[in-house]
């Protein structure tokens, strides 16, 4: 009888943006220091891996139903819909195989759209870093891990964004992040069970669809950092100043501290550039807060995706039927404790 080959797997938990996003992204982080306050959830990027017949790649991207296979060659060429998977790759060959190519086969799916605003575009790439540890045995941290795929992404692809993402997927849970120009700290936060169980039940996700606008809002929020425009700079001082609140108000329990922090942090956003929100984001925030919402927000960068609502849990049902008559979907959460992991299926 054949023998079944070893299937190599890893999970990465996508995440929420609660406060100070976008002071994660250079050249604020570098200049003043970024402080981001967020939190993993139970929804997931996978990657698999196998043998590959000898001397060539195969690279799939489930949910979107692009493929590739070619050449085995030690630095692949970036294909459309596979930029990730071509990314990491190569980074791996050239940093961990000695520019020797690897017979692979990578098939990712995730619980979440590119754009979606839970950092799905870096959890992916934590993930198939991940897979490719296992598969390597090779012996990285979660710094590492995090450093590597902010690298692949950032400078390999070229693709802008923050640094969040990619940390927030490897170390898992709720963490206050910092980010400076030569070192990032993570430092969990100890929720109690009862301040973890009333958060869980006290907010509701709405996705208002695929955001096209994120690259444009990063180089939008850069470049006034560069001019040093003063409206926007000031803005993003106070998006971090509510990070540090909102992260206190957790470890206290202080809801109503916890809702104000999230409604001056998302009219302070607002602020950074002009299409952070738009009418269709505005009408559904206004009709959750009619319908009993305390405060709500982008998660991500903005221009859609998904959306945050913190809600009084008995308004929650409330707030979802208001939201559910929209042509969105409207999801609730649990939260992560753990991050990236792998295993293998014989």
């Amino acid at each position: 009888m054949a023998t079944r080959p070893v299937l190599l797997r890893a999970r990465a938990p996508l995440r929420l943006g609660l406060g100070g996003g976008g002071t994660d992204v250079s050249p604020y982080s570098d200049r003043f220091g970024g402080q981001v306050l967020n939190v993993t959830i139970d929804k997931y990027a996978y990657a698999t891996l196998a043998p590959a017949p000898e001397g060539t790649v195969e690279l799939i991207a489930a949910d979107s139903g692009v493929s590739w296979q070619g050449e085995a060659a030690p630095v692949l060429t970036r294909v459309k819909g596979l930029d990730l998977h071509v990314g990491v790759y190569n980074r791996v060959v050239r940093d961990f195989c000695d520019g020797q190519p690897m017979s692979v086969s990578i098939t990712t799916h995730s619980e979440a759209p590119p754009g979606s605003g839970l950092g799905s575009s870096s959890t992916m790439v934590v993930a198939i870093l991940q897979v490719f540890c296992e598969y390597l045995s090779l012996p990285l941290g979660e710094y590492e891990i995090a450093k590597l795929a902010y690298e692949i992404e950032r400078d390999d692809l070229g693709m802008a964004g923050g640094k969040q993402d990619q940390y927030a997927a490897t170390f898992g849970g709720m963490n206050f992040m910092e980010f400076y120009a030569d070192r990032v700290i993570v430092n969990p936060l100890r929720m109690k069970h009862h301040i973890k169980a009333e958060l869980e039940s006290s907010l509701v996700l709405y996705y208002t669809g695929v955001s096209r606008e994120s690259a444009k809002i990063i180089a939008e929020q850069t470049a006034h950092i560069e001019q040093r425009d003063e409206k926007p700079l000031e803005a993003m001082h106070r998006v971090k100043a509510e990070a540090r609140a909102m992260k206190e108000a957790v470890l206290r329990g202080d809801w109503d501290a916890f809702a104000s922090s999230m409604r001056t942090g998302w009219e302070e956003k607002k602020k950074l550039a002009s299409s952070i929100s738009n009418s269709a984001i505005d009408e559904v925030y206004d009709a959750a807060i009619a319908a009993g919402a305390l405060a709500g927000k982008v998660s991500g960068a903005g221009g859609g995706g998904f959306m945050m609502f913190f809600v009084e849990l008995s308004k929650r049902p409330a707030v979802m039927k208001r939201l559910s008559e929209f042509n969105g979907q409207v999801f609730t959460c649990n939260f992560t404790e753990g991050g990236a992991h792998s295993w293998r299926k014989s």
